[in-house]
């Protein structure tokens, strides 16, 4: 079992299955409630990565053959926002919408986080897409990446079986 203490009480959060990346959430959301907020929230991001063209194999050639800043210009946004809105959340003790306190674990060096990296990029330059626009693809009529979801879906079951056995 894995144990972490909120940073303002003494409570402890005990997690049923052992994570390196465990959710700290307390309280319990309804099943139908928290899919639907997802859904639209996957919907919007959906819209967005058509309208800003992450999705086009195209923009992801490019990017990988270094002959445009399009996509390099989408990440670095994302780390952007992503680096001020942790920051803002730790400054301002910014609390999740159930009231609860946000918890950053410390993440330590592995190299098995540089060859998934690895993997995961030359998968990414081989198909053109990587998981998250999969969904926005297919649903754009791009049916081929199918294949690719599949595949990825088999890739994360790999990992499960292989898990105990890569390094860490």
């Amino acid at each position: 079992m894995q144990f972490s203490e909120q940073p303002d009480t003494a409570s402890v959060i005990e997690h049923p299955i052992e994570c390196e990346a465990p959710n700290d959430q307390i309280s319990n959301e309804s099943l139908i409630g928290s899919n639907i907020k997802y859904l639209i929230v996957g919907l919007l991001f959906g819209i967005v990565f058509v309208k800003a063209e992450i999705i086009s194999w195209y923009r992801i050639q490019e990017m990988f053959r270094l002959h445009a800043f399009h996509m390099y210009g989408v990440i670095g946004t994302a780390v952007v926002v992503g680096t001020i809105s942790v920051w803002a959340i730790k400054k301002f003790h910014i609390k999740t919408i159930q009231g609860e306190t946000v918890i950053f674990h410390k993440k330590t060096f592995q190299w098995g986080n540089v060859i998934g990296g690895t993997i995961f990029g030359l998968g990414w330059a081989i198909t053109g897409a990587c998981p998250g626009p999969l969904f926005a693809q297919i649903g754009s009529g791009f049916l081929v990446v199918i294949i690719i979801l599949l595949s990825a879906i088999a890739g994360t079951w790999m990992y499960g079986l292989l898990q105990r056995k890569l390094p860490h």
